[in-house]
């Protein structure tokens, strides 16, 4: 950062000041002194009509403001701000307090306090705003409300000094006249003391000075930043993480201090006190100081300040200056500080801190379209850009391990940071990592030097590789593949690998202070004023300088001939490098006469050696060798300079708002030369011109020159300007001009090059040359206005067409589809419109597009392959048959797995191979264990044995639950009649198309067409028996299913009468479920000689653990019962009136079977009954009374 005074202002009669403050928001700065003086002042920067003219810093600052409050009788020694609520509370020696506010422009009393005992020592106002504590000398705290009102008291028995809040105003710091700090809560109660790491609490010879909490209101630099900073007059200051920190940042100023303050953001401590210095003489002089720190105690900057002592020091809320109240004086000092940025390929990219954010917010802008990317970097150090990349450091916080028990955890380095080389959108391309701090960082266009106070890293990120083709010669491309890594301490003399240097941290005498480096050269600049010079990309140590300051900004010239120096005072020096000599004994470094003060940025131009800018406080200088442009008043930040323009970032205003940034922020300024050859061109001949380029030469001038030339038509003068600025493309267009015998088309020629087209076009048009218009819109792509001149008589109508396709082409890049198809569909260009339907989705007129193309048309098959990929068989098989494509027809039905499709088309296109293509799929989805899959497919190919088959097949397999049994087996069946359906209907077709070629069909024709049939069908489920009667598998878990549930439902009976109708089922059903059901029914319903039927069929299926304990269950049951079966209810033969039991299957005297009710499952005798249609089974009437379902198929009752 940089700090220098800008403006004093003088207090009337002479007053001393004794404290100031300044409002953040609003801008007020408050300032009390002697005799009960109290000032408000305000700084207003007028801001130009046309928005161009200088910004922040740079821009005049008025005293907008400046009004006396009266009310004070004695000295005020405390102002403080309530910048929430527009507020300004003062107190006077003699303990009057006074609450202003600001009514119609002035500022007024609005609450008078005083409590006469005391004076007050100190008063914050918490961060909200919504409280403010008044300390009193004697010990007296009061704690009050914005409103007013009182909210607590408390004597404290100490005399206080200073008071702060914490940042969430739920603590309260108390520091003492002894030099006791201690922390209070919300309340006033003590909650401890806080440790004094900076002095020997013991002696208590030390005396605070001061003490101030950031607020954390605009975010923090870093996530462990300290917040808390107490000085101390010895000049020591201890920085610590709030109330408790083992890890306090220590420092000592070697100043005596009087004031410590925070900027608005907290990333800069101030300190203010006088220093005292001893002449050679031995004499000592005392002079007022500023130091200023980073949160972490890192050095800054000093800023020396005239008068006797420095009574008050306030931070304006940007952060971008300071006031500092001395004697009877207001000074201020701007302050340019170090922004995290860099520039490159157009993009602007800078970071910031973000309250709501842990990590740093780091913006990427393109500065030409206005876009931005943004990222989040945790720790981040600092940014460097150059070329088309930026180079961002963050530091690695490395999270203590959890793990227990793991005594081989590799070993965590305690520091390490991460160098990540993005691209323009800020998308990372490749990172390294550094066991080092990177203090001091500089990047080229293919190097990134990263240095600590004692090491040096190179990253060599982009090399030059050689590319050979056939139609060229060799040339250089850029690679940043790969990329060579050396490292070194700051006195050796060549590079090291990385894999072989350990770096160990060096305590120098010496460090390092300054680095920058040029595509050839690495200049390293410490503290003593040695410089080293080495080379690159291999590191050697060529040359050592000596200069007489101590550097602290270098930057090298475009062909690395000079260096421009800016010490830690501010002065600019120019040194001139030599040769390489190879010599490493130091030598006096040439400085040229040239020296100028409070500069703190300087930037060589890209393109010439001899033209620099420099930034001297808030003012841009241009020179060209040591001759200096007139000045330009600016605060920019200097971003490139090439082509004598200089393009600057208003940083301070861009920081101010970084979300909503504005393209005027970045100011491009052009040069003295190149304002003057511009006035020149437009004023005088183009010879005298010529001459001041001549004398002024620079490739933008030769450039500027050969444009007006080509504007008068002068085209040897265009051309000795395109020569001087070695643009060849330029010298074969001014020879192509001469080429044309027309001065008007030379005109339009120019017109055209300098983009003023519609003049060009007008030219054409006035010499009636419809055609070279055209063509010259052809060249620029507008295809409007191509259509426009057609249209007016000037082309044809292919012309025409082919101006529509690239309109309809110009709206399908920008996927604007609708607009696209209205230009296609005037050019028919059918492939075009069948591309922009797809992308829509409207298959609805593709299908239509299908019908109108001819048969044949290649475009069918790339939308049959559409239709394929969007899942519409029909639409793809339509689009494969009208072309004649039979077997892609059937594959796309394979693809969609519409099986029963492609099956039917390769009947009848007679296309055997689709079976073999079906066999294989099945047998594949059965290897990998899909046998649901593999029914589906044949379901769909019409296969329905082979489905009923598999299906059987997997109902066997989970037999033992019942459930899923059936509902296979009854899907199983289902296929089967689906089956015999097909078979039949496919007789009666072929019967029917028989009678209507050949007369009326005789009944041996009949006969044999149902035989046929009949083989097809027994050669179908030949291969499994259990297919003859498919229903047979669906009874038995049916009954299986209704015996348990009627056993259940406290039904014995019924399960009895269900069970042993299920015994005739005993080869589906498991033997042993079986005639344990039968067996427990039968013992409900008393049933003893089934029960002990029952159990002699178990005897012959158990093992004999099982048999062991069938025998002692029988033995309990039969020897207290015999085994016989109670009277039951006679039943008798519908046919032969044979008697029959309720459970019979058949009668014994006739053999008529009986049907088997499948709700009940009760014998079928005489009962009215109901037949399903689709399984035909049969249900009593009255049992089906309430369910509209097939109790076995589970198909509507109708």
């Amino acid at each position: 950062m940089f700090i220098f005074l800008s403006k004093k202002i003088a207090i009337p009669n002479g007053a001393q000041l004794c404290c100031s403050s300044w409002n953040p928001e609003q801008g007020w700065i408050a300032c009390g002194g002697q005799n009960g003086l109290l000032k408000v002042l305000k700084l207003e920067s007028a801001p130009t009509k046309d928005g161009k003219g200088p910004r922040g810093i740079a821009a005049q600052s008025n005293l907008t403001m400046n009004q006396s409050l009266d009310g004070h009788a004695g000295s005020v020694v405390c102002a403080t701000w309530n910048a929430n609520y527009k507020k300004l509370t003062t107190s006077d020696e003699n303990g009057l307090i006074i609450v202003w506010m600001m009514h119609r422009g002035m500022w007024y009393e609005e609450m008078i306090n005083n409590r006469n005992k005391s004076v007050v020592k100190d008063m914050k106002w918490s961060s909200d705003g919504q409280k403010i504590c008044i300390a009193y000398e004697d010990g007296a705290v009061i704690v009050g409300s914005v409103d007013g009102n009182r909210l607590w008291g408390k004597e404290m028995k100490v005399e206080l000094c200073f008071v702060e809040w914490s940042p969430d105003g739920k603590h309260l710091v108390f520091v003492t006249k002894d030099g006791d700090v201690s922390i209070h809560d919300g309340s006033g109660n003590k909650l401890s003391n806080m440790t004094l790491y900076a002095v020997d609490e013991k002696d208590k010879k030390y005396k605070i000075i001061g003490l101030h909490w950031y607020d954390g209101c605009e975010g923090h630099v870093s996530e462990d930043a300290p917040t808390l900073a107490i000085a101390f007059a010895d000049g020591k200051v201890q920085i610590t993480r709030g109330r408790y920190d083992d890890s306090a940042v220590l420092i000592d100023t070697g100043v005596e201090l009087s004031q410590v303050k925070w900027n608005c953001d907290g990333t800069v401590l101030a300190l203010a006190g006088t220093q005292t210095s001893r002449g050679a003489s031995g004499d000592s002089r005392e002079f007022n100081i500023v130091q200023f720190y980073d949160p972490f105690g890192r050095y800054l900057r000093s800023l020396k300040v005239p008068g006797s002592k420095i009574e008050a020091l306030a931070w304006e809320g940007t952060g971008l200056r300071i006031c500092l109240a001395v004697d009877s004086h207001i000074y201020f000092a701007n302050i340019r500080p170090d922004y995290k940025w860099g520039y490159y390929s157009s993009t602007l990219v800078y970071a910031y801190n973000r309250p709501d954010q842990v990590e740093n917010c780091v913006v990427f802008w393109d500065t030409h379209s206005d876009e931005r990317y943004i990222k989040y970097v945790k720790s981040l150090v600092g940014i460097k850009a150059a070329g088309d990349n930026a180079v961002l450091v963050s530091k690695i916080v490395n999270e203590p391990q959890q793990q227990l028990g793991n005594d081989h955890a590799p070993p965590v380095p305690p520091k390490q940071y991460s160098l990540v080389l993005c691209d323009t959108i800020g998308s990372p391309v490749e990172s390294k990592l550094i066991d080092f701090e990177p203090l001091f960082l500089t990047m080229t266009p293919r190097h990134i030097i990263a240095a600590s106070a004692d090491a040096i890293y190179v990253w060599q990120y982009r090399t030059t590789v050689s590319k050979l083709s056939s139609d060229s010669s060799s040339s250089t491309v850029p690679s940043t593949r790969g990329g060579r890594e050396r490292i070194f301490y700051v006195d050796d003399s060549q590079g090291n690998d990385t894999e072989s240097f350990r770096y160990v941290e060096r305590q120098l005498d010496d460090p390092i202070c300054a680095i920058c480096a040029s595509e050839s050269w690495l200049v390293v600049g410490r503290a003593s004023g040695m410089v080293h010079c080495f080379t690159l990309p291999h590191i050697s140590l060529e040359m050592k300088y000596i200069v007489p300051c101590r550097p602290q900004i270098l930057s090298l010239n475009s062909n690395s001939t000079q260096m421009a120096i800016i010490d830690i005072n501010g002065v600019l020096t120019i040194m001139e490098l030599g040769p390489s000599s190879g010599n490493q004994n130091p030598v006096d470094a040439k400085i040229l006469p040239f020296e100028k003060k409070d500069v703190w940025d300087v930037m060589w131009a890209e393109d010439n050696a001899e033209l620099f800018v420099m930034m001297e406080k808030a003012r841009m200088y241009v020179y060209r060798g040591l001759e200096p442009e007139e000045p330009v008043l600016s605060s920019g930040y200097l971003c490139s300079y090439k082509d004598l323009q200089v393009k600057a970032a208003l940083l301070d205003d861009i920081l101010a708002s970084p979300e909503q940034t504005d393209k005027s922020l970045v100011l491009d300024y052009e040069t003295r030369s190149l304002r003057d050859a511009r006035e020149l061109l437009e004023n005088v001949s183009l010879s005298d011109a010529c001459d001041y380029i001549q004398d002024h030469s620079h490739p933008r001038l030769w450039r500027l020159l050969a444009d007006a030339a080509l504007e008068q038509l002068d085209f040897a003068m265009a051309e000795r300007g395109f020569v001087k600025c070695g643009d060849y493309n330029g010298i074969q267009y001014v020879k192509r001009l001469q080429v044309l015998n027309d001065r008007i088309k030379q005109k339009a020629e120019v017109a055209a090059y300098f983009q003023r087209f519609d003049d060009a076009e007008a030219l054409y048009r006035k010499i009636d040359r419809k055609d070279l218009a055209i063509e010259l819109r052809k060249r620029l792509g507008d295809w409007f206005r191509v259509v426009q001149l057609v249209q007016s008589g000037g082309g044809d109508d292919t012309l025409l067409t082919h101006a529509w396709n690239m309109i309809g082409e110009y709206y399908a890049d920008r996927h604007k589809w609708e607009k696209a198809i209205k230009y296609y569909a005037q050019a028919s260009n059918v492939p075009a419109l069948v591309q922009c339907y797809y992308t829509l989705g409207d298959f609805t007129t593709l299908d239509t597009l299908v019908n109108d193309l001819p048969e044949g048309s290649p475009l069918l098959e790339e939308m049959a392959r559409k239709f394929t990929r969007a899942g519409l068989c029909n639409s793809a098989v339509n689009a494969f048959l009208k072309m004649g494509d039979i077997k892609s027809a059937i594959d796309s039905c394979v693809l969609l797995n519409e099986w029963e499709r492609a099956v039917t088309l390769a009947e009848t296109h007679h296309f055997p191979q689709i079976e073999t293509v079906l066999a294989k799929y099945g047998t594949h989805l059965m290897r990998n264990g899909k046998t649901l899959q593999a029914i589906e497919l044949y379901r769909r190919a019409n296969k329905s044995m082979d489905a009923a088959k598999l299906l059987g097949k997997l109902a066997k397999e989970v037999s033992k639950n019942p459930l899923r049994a059936k509902k296979l087996q009854v899907l199983a069946a289902l296929e089967v009649e689906r089956f015999r359906r097909k078979m039949l209907d496919t007789s009666m077709m072929t019967t029917k198309a028989g009678g209507t070629m050949g007369g009326a069909t005789t009944a041996a024709q009949v006969t044999a067409q149902t035989l046929e049939s009949l083989v097809a069908h027994d050669a179908a489920t030949s291969e499994s028996r259990s297919l003859d009667n498919a229903w047979r598998g669906a009874e038995a878990f049916h009954l299986c299913l209704l015996a348990h549930r009627q056993l259940y439902r406290g039904q014995p009976e019924r399960a009895l009468r269900t069970s042993l109708k299920l015994a005739s089922y005993d080869d589906i059903v498991d033997e042993r479920e079986v005639y344990s059901l039968i067996a427990i029914a039968a013992y409900y319903t008393k049933h003893y000689e089934q029960c002990s039927r029952a159990c002699n069929q178990l005897e012959t299926v158990l093992v004999d653990k099982d048999k062991a304990a069938l025998d002692a269950l029988t033995l309990q049951i039969f020897s207290t019962t015999r085994p016989f079966d109670p009277p039951t209810r006679p039943y008798e033969c519908p046919s032969c009136k044979h008697p029959v039991k309720e459970w019979a299957a058949k009668c014994d005297g006739c053999g008529r079977g009986f049907q088997t009710c499948m709700m009940s499952g009760a014998t079928i005798l005489d009962h009215r009954t109901y037949m399903c249609k689709t399984c035909r089974h049969s249900c009593i009437e009255h049992e089906i009374r309430d369910v509209s379902n097939c109790p076995l198929c589970h198909a509507p009752l109708k």
